[in-house]
């Protein structure tokens, strides 16, 4: 299935190849993205990718009366994740969701991420079931046409707000296009743009660059864009071959909405 421009989805170009109880299997395409802050080639799209089918799966082992909200997400990558990505980027990356243990207040759902014959890494994603929300919108179902913005920045609806040193800045912008059935932003937008500023934020010394290793995101609530919406990030540690920093995202309101630890290696 495809989705159209007008969702997140779409403009990030996810495609569900399977949907089942049992197994869910979709992609994204991620070669040729550049970080907006660093210019140079990310992964950050995989968090999309990840809270999507994740999510996914979890959503299916819902009861009639219930919906599902990400309130976890965490990756792990390969070292080579990146150069396989990158010498090969004409090759989406797909990833396949199962259910891991029972069905409770929240649900587990492990995925593995490749990329042709290539593993290139495992994630959770820990869904909370909650009373359907009563404004819920369904997916659109038509056709997707045209093509998506060319740069990751315009895709995810995010500016530049401050880049360089050890902190790193993008501001989330509002727009439709990048919001979820319940009119926020949609989760794997904001994993992603976390992985960005996270990384960024580790800098760039002229040595050999950061390959992220681990991300781990919580959902703490509810995050729309707006004038003062943003995602930042501070490095805890950049050694001289590994790194750490947190991130998070900030609402209009100055209330953090998700925070996130980046691990990364050279």
């Amino acid at each position: 299935m495809r989705y159209p421009l007008n969702t997140p989805l779409g403009r990030l170009g996810i495609e569900t190849l399977e949907e089942s109880p049992d197994r869910c299997v979709a992609s994204v395409p991620v070669g040729g993205l550049l970080n907006p802050l660093t210019r140079v080639p990310t992964i950050a799209p995989l968090a999309m990718l990840v809270d999507h089918i994740g999510g996914l799966i979890n959503h299916l082992r819902r009861d009639e009366d219930e919906w599902t909200v990400s309130s976890e997400l965490a990756i792990e990558l390969a070292p080579h994740a990146i150069d396989l990505v990158t010498a090969a980027p004409e090759i989406p990356v797909v990833a396949t969701a199962r259910p891991f243990g029972p069905k409770g207040t929240a649900s587990l759902g492990l995925c593995e991420l490749t990329h042709g014959d290539q593993l290139l890494g495992t994630a959770t994603v820990r869904s909370f079931h909650i009373r359907v929300p009563g404004h819920v919108v369904a997916w659109p179902t038509d056709t997707a046409e045209g093509t998506p913005p060319a740069t990751l920045e315009g895709r995810m609806s995010v500016e530049v707000a401050e880049a360089g040193g050890r902190t790193a800045t993008l501001r989330q912008l509002p727009d439709p296009v990048i919001n979820n059935s319940i009119g926020i932003v949609h989760g794997g937008v904001s994993a992603a743009a976390l992985e960005l500023v996270g990384s960024a934020a580790l800098g760039d010394d002229g040595g050999e660059p950061w390959r992220t290793a681990s991300l781990r995101v919580n959902y703490l609530r509810q995050f729309r864009g707006g004038n003062e919406s943003r995602y930042e990030a501070r490095t805890l540690r950049a050694g001289r071959s590994s790194g750490v920093s947190d991130a998070q995202a900030v609402g209009d309101d100055g209330a953090v909405a998700l925070v996130a630890r980046l691990t990364a290696y050279r």
